[in-house]
């Protein structure tokens, strides 16, 4: 009986030390970037330029792949990110917060662990070229004057980034944005569409979902909703600059399975760190009419409390609070 005790508790002590043994060696096996979208998409897109610019970087010896996860608007990408460890992260955006708050969804940013931000595109405003509008508060004064007086269209649903940065920029200029007319389409495609063919007089997509039909002369971007104006499109004037105090950054970010040890967390953060300032990555975010938008761990998670915020009071303008 004797030695049975002491067989047991050595055994418990041999797994303690397997345990420690386990943690420490991190990374021990291929490293998975969860995209939790089908491929082709924007989440699929950055998965995808992380897993390149990773491997192409030389810090980590182990394969990095990447796994598709849709459904659910991301959530079921991520709820399979919160069964695995820390060789696994996902891509997010501001969507992690916006279903929360919309209750459509119960997982929270803090139900994960921050890694990063990695990049933004800025959205902008755009209506046929032979429309009446040189910029977005002419748009903004006609429909303070009759809010019904323009069909705006939007993708992929009521409290996307592409929506909420309308109503910021609406409730900037005393529009009551309860009292708008949306349509929703379900992609930035299907708005152009509906641009072209005249069956809405406003979109509100991605700087990059405009650009093919701007550059053509078949379209004006009207405003943009970025800090500065942007280099490729230097004529179209910003939000800010129109007297709306306002920057909406559509970031897309990563994060960790809930409860990392503060070690791996460590880890990703010299991995992603040195990763950012790679030629591939910088190569993949010119090419795709993406911003640098890096922010360590420690950052993100300070970034991602204000923004959920932000995103409440947005949505509580909207009317679509539940």
């Amino acid at each position: 009986m004797k030695n049975r005790a002491l067989m047991l508790v050595a055994l418990v002590m041999l797994a303690g030390c397997a345990s420690d043994t386990e943690t420490s060696s991190f990374p021990d096996r291929t490293i998975e970037i969860i995209a939790p979208a089908t491929p082709g998409g924007g989440w699929d897109l950055t998965a995808r330029s992380i897993q390149r610019s990773l491997e192409n970087d030389g810090l980590i010896d182990e394969h990095v792949t990447v796994v598709n996860k849709p459904g659910g608007g991301g959530e079921v990408g991520w709820q399979y990110l919160n069964q695995q460890d820390s060789h696994f992260a996902a891509v997010n955006s501001s969507l992690l917060l916006t279903s929360n708050l919309l209750g459509q969804s119960e997982l929270s940013y803090k139900d994960f662990t921050p890694l990063a931000m990695l990049s933004t595109e800025w959205l902008a405003i755009a209506a046929k070229s032979d429309a009446p509008f040189e910029n977005g508060v002419e748009v903004m004064e006609l429909l303070k004057e009759n809010p019904k007086a323009l069909t705006i269209g939007v993708s992929p649903s009521l409290g996307s980034g592409n929506h909420l940065a309308f109503v910021q920029a609406a409730v900037a200029f005393g529009v009551e944005p309860t009292e708008l007319q949306f349509l929703v389409y379900s992609s930035g495609g299907d708005i152009m569409n509906a641009l072209l063919g005249g069956h809405i007089d406003i979109a509100t997509n991605s700087v990059s979902g405009f650009a093919e039909q701007y550059e053509a002369g078949d379209i004006n971007m009207l405003a943009v909703s970025s800090e500065e104006r942007l280099d490729r499109f230097g004529e179209v004037p910003t939000w800010k600059e129109l007297g709306a105090d306002m920057v909406f950054p559509h970031w897309r970010g990563l994060m960790g399975p809930a409860d990392m040890q503060p070690e791996d967390v460590d880890t990703w953060d010299e991995w992603l760190s040195s990763m950012v300032e790679t030629e591939e990555w910088q190569t993949l975010l010119e090419n795709n009419d993406l911003d640098a938008f890096y922010m360590d761990s420690e950052e993100t998670a300070v970034f991602m409390a204000e923004q959920e915020a932000f995103f409440a009071e947005i949505i509580a303008d909207s009317g679509l609070a539940p």
